[in-house]
């Protein structure tokens, strides 16, 4: 049986959503990928905590997150996600059209495991997202499941 990895992808754009669904289904390995797909903060948070309308969501191995989204940001997600010690060993990847630095170090300061800034086409977004599976679903051990 294949791995399942559950990827919960937190993109308010629905253009980079298409085209990160594209990408990821276009390298998937010997693996099967559930991306669950949430469009601004508030709702990755009610996500993660199973809140309503997520009572029954299956918590993910991996979480992109896209930085500047309404209502709460990438930086307050990652803020209450890596306070919450039932939830801040998931791994987070930032991926964003910022390319500030202060925006860059913030992330780091506030638990990102990543950083990487949004490529404009599909050809790059399937570059950008061939090697993420290939370092996070192929090299890299991802923190056991605790549900």
């Amino acid at each position: 049986m294949n791995p399942s990895i559950c990827v919960l992808l937190v993109e308010d754009d629905p253009a980079d959503v298409e085209l990160t669904r594209e990408a990821l289904q276009e390298h998937q390995g010997s693996w099967t990928l559930d991306v669950q797909v949430v469009g601004d903060g508030e709702e990755a948070l009610a996500y993660l905590h199973q809140t309503a309308p997520f009572e029954s969501a299956r918590r993910p191995d991996i979480i992109f997150l896209d930085l500047n989204m309404p209502k709460k940001d990438g930086r307050e997600v990652i803020q209450e996600l890596k306070a919450d010690e039932h939830l801040r060993t998931i791994p987070v990847v930032v991926i964003t059209t910022s390319d500030d630095k202060k925006d860059i170090r913030q992330m780091y300061e506030l638990g990102a495991n990543c950083y990487l800034t949004k490529p404009e086409d599909l050809a790059g977004f399937s570059d950008l997202y061939r090697v993420l599976e290939s370092f996070w679903f192929k090299t890299a051990k991802l923190p056991p499941r605790m549900d």
